[in-house]
């Protein structure tokens, strides 16, 4: 059977669903047997519920946490003395922050694994880079953990680092403009929060009709829809505007969480966003949990084979969302893909850049 560290050298999003199910099922039945013996609330939580852990069950039975409990309680499966980083999740201020213990095991597999998922988008060398923020979102703690520990991770794939914006969130136009000059030769890489991107980048050079060649890019970004969407923008919109003010046309959005850091969803060429080798997604029908069918409307519960140190190995998100299909979407990619509407009703608004208010 395929193993963890098979998954890092093979393609990203090369299991057919019938190998990837029983990849999934073993694994996951394994990872919540380990959390169960060694996370004492977890057990608790699944006695309450009648889990029996020595039961062999698919992992869409398997029980799943709401992604809050984790702003609610420290939840580690390992011996304290081995956790090596605390991760915490974005939030708006007065709101509680989720607190993701991570040994070395898991924040290395959380590593390696986005490698092998990035990778497939912007090829295996590093990438002159444009991040499309400032340089003093490191400096604030309070920004770090969401927007920072993004900007790090993705900041692997990139050489030449620029910060697109200076400290006053103002973009530097000349300083974008002599970078892309300087690397005209090779395919730049830009990363940035989706409101980021949208507010302090494409709408700046829309307002100064400032011409720029990026038709040789590609662009990673995530996070922050909501902000979007109280600015009537869709994603469609979005990278019309790209395309027509910089000509950028090779755009992937990415969803994932800090409770599952590593195993991201990504955007393929046709707008749908695809599981991973290591990951899964499960729409909840919100009534009853019961799991929905294609194309029907439901909650989305997000699978991982990452998370040793924590049980964060399968979570109740509080997204909406749909699932597109399986093994069929025409970029080729195996696994399922699907769709992300938004909060469901009620939830607390979170996100990267919704973190930050201009």
């Amino acid at each position: 059977m395929t193993s963890l560290d098979d998954l890092f050298r093979m393609p990203a999003f090369s299991m057919k669903s019938s190998e990837k199910d029983k990849f999934l099922d073993y694994e996951l039945m394994k990872l919540t047997r380990h959390h169960y013996y060694g996370c004492e609330s977890y057990k608790r939580i699944l006695n309450s519920i009648g889990f029996n852990p020595e039961l062999a069950l698919p992992s869409f039975e398997l029980p799943f946490l709401p992604v809050r409990l984790f702003k609610d309680y420290d939840l580690y499966s390992t011996d304290k003395s081995n956790i090596v980083k605390t991760m915490t999740s974005s939030g708006t201020s007065g709101q509680a922050v989720s607190k993701i213990y991570l040994s070395k095991e898991t924040s290395l597999n959380q590593s390696k694994a986005l490698v092998n998922i990035v990778t497939e988008i912007i090829g295996s060398n590093r990438a002159p880079m444009i991040i499309i923020d400032s340089p003093s979102v490191l400096k604030n703690r309070n920004m770090f953990s969401a927007r920072g520990a993004g900007i790090l991770g993705f900041s692997l794939f990139g050489k030449k680092r620029i910060y697109a914006l200076d400290d006053n969130m103002e973009l530097d136009v000349e300083k974008v403009k002599e970078f892309i000059y300087d690397n005209k030769k090779s395919k730049i890489f830009l990363f940035g929060f989706t409101f980021m991107v949208f507010q302090h980048f494409i709408k700046k050079l829309k307002s100064l009709d400032v011409d720029i060649d990026l038709s040789n890019a590609v662009l990673i970004h995530g996070g922050g829809w909501k902000k979007l969407q109280n600015h009537a923008v869709s994603s469609l919109e979005f990278r019309k505007l790209l395309k027509k003010i910089c000509g950028l046309e090779d755009v992937h959005d990415y969803y994932g969480m800090v409770e599952q850091t590593g195993s991201i969803c990504i955007e393929c060429e046709y707008g749908h966003l695809h599981t991973s080798n290591f990951s899964d997604v499960i729409i909840r029908n919100p009534s009853d949990f019961s799991v929905s069918s294609f194309g029907k409307k439901g909650i989305i519960q997000t699978l991982s084979v990452l998370p040793k140190s924590y049980p964060g190995h399968s979570l109740l998100t509080e997204d909406e969302g749909v699932l597109l299909g399986v093994d069929d979407c025409q970029c080729g990619r195996m696994g399922k893909y699907f769709k992300v509407f938004g909060r469901i009703n009620n939830a607390e608004i979170r996100g990267c850049s919704d973190t930050y208010e201009p």
